[in-house]
């Protein structure tokens, strides 16, 4: 793994406009954020993808050569832009852009990202990728690995949520459990969050980015604009500079130690031991669950009892909010555990 993204006891911090409007806007931006001595690296949106023709979609190589301005002035800073082409990719390294990024509607089409590809082999640039629309791993990782074998060594993944129709109040759903899975997949990727495309209102990006921190995220990339109510493209996801050096100076930066206090490896312990005794739970329930499907079978029984199977999960709901547990927790535990029976006692009752 390269070391680019990499920072000793802190979080890699990329801030910056939604999209470069103006000369003047960019300089403005800079002057408010090279006081914030936290941030890394400059996000500029050069080109824009848009549903709709006719939206602002960016100032494309002019935007560029204004960064191309303005980094002699701020060498402490680097700067990544977006790039969904191939001629993306080459103006960004004309103009000396020090990272790129593919963004979530290039990363879900294998086409475009294999031409992305073909075209950075041979080419020394960091790279950042956004997690496609869809709440599909194997598609952000699909993404990644492309990346990775067209030599690049430094890559990072951007977790920026996934357009469901329940996004829970945001602009796009967590789902935190696939971003972690895929650190889990790949232990040395570093891992950074959005939580400015996450939330969709500003008023949210501390929360999501203190959650993401809480996760062990390695950085963000976070939205900033000098005056985010006249902006161009995402006016009501981004900060000000002055609303981002809060938000930095506020963020609680758990510790990444492996010395681990007495108490906690303890009950880590403890916890591992009930993970094996439910384990052993759920050996014990399929096998009954088999023992019953061979009583369907010599019956001729449905394997689906609808009405038993709805008062079951309504007395377990009753339960577990009498014991204080979360209702909805509980109800997708016990909805994959019956649709686990439904799958064995189907095949069983279906074997030769």
């Amino acid at each position: 793994m390269g070391s680019f993204f990499s920072k000793n006891n802190a979080p890699f911090l990329i801030a910056g406009p939604c999209s470069i409007e103006s000369r003047g806007q960019l300089e403005a931006l800079l002057a408010a954020i090279a006081g914030i001595g936290e941030v890394d690296m400059i996000r500029c949106g050069v080109w824009k993808p848009r549903t709709r023709p006719g939206d602002f979609e960016g100032l494309g190589e002019e935007a560029l050569r204004w960064i191309a301005e303005q980094k002699p002035r701020y060498p402490h800073l680097r700067f990544a832009a977006e790039v969904a082409t191939p001629s993306h990719l080459e103006q960004c390294l004309k103009y000396g852009i020090d990272a790129v990024w593919i963004g979530a509607r290039t990363s879900g089409n294998p086409f475009s990202v294999s031409e992305l590809c073909e075209a950075m082999k041979g080419v020394s640039i960091p790279v950042l990728v956004k997690n496609p629309l869809i709440p599909d791993i194997k598609l952000w990782a699909g993404a990644i690995e492309r990346v990775r074998n067209a030599g690049i060594g430094d890559v990072a993944a951007v977790h920026r949520g996934f357009f469901l129709d329940n996004n829970l109040g945001y602009r796009n759903n967590p789902l935190w459990k696939i971003p972690i899975e895929l650190k889990r997949q790949y232990p040395d990727l570093p891992l950074f969050c959005d939580p400015s495309h996450i939330c969709g209102k500003a008023e949210l990006v501390a929360k999501v980015s203190q959650t993401a921190m809480d996760l062990s995220f390695d950085g963000l990339m976070i939205e900033t604009h000098p005056a985010p109510a006249d902006a161009l493209t995402d006016a009501r996801q981004q900060i000000t500079p002055q609303q981002l050096s809060q938000l930095i100076a506020e963020l609680r930066i758990p510790v990444k130690d492996n010395t681990l206090p007495d108490e906690m490896q303890m009950l880590r312990h403890e916890i591992d031991t009930i993970d094996g005794e439910l384990l052993q739970l759920l050996r014990q329930r399929n096998d009954k669950s088999l023992k019953i499907a061979e009583i369907k079978r010599a019956n001729n029984l449905s394997v689906l009892q609808l009405d038993r199977w709805e008062k079951l999960l309504q007395s377990h709901l009753a339960q577990a909010e009498a014991m204080g547990l979360s209702v909805e927790y509980v109800r997708r535990i016990f909805e994959e555990i019956h649709a686990e029976s439904v799958r064995l006692q189907n095949e069983a009752l279906h074997k030769d």
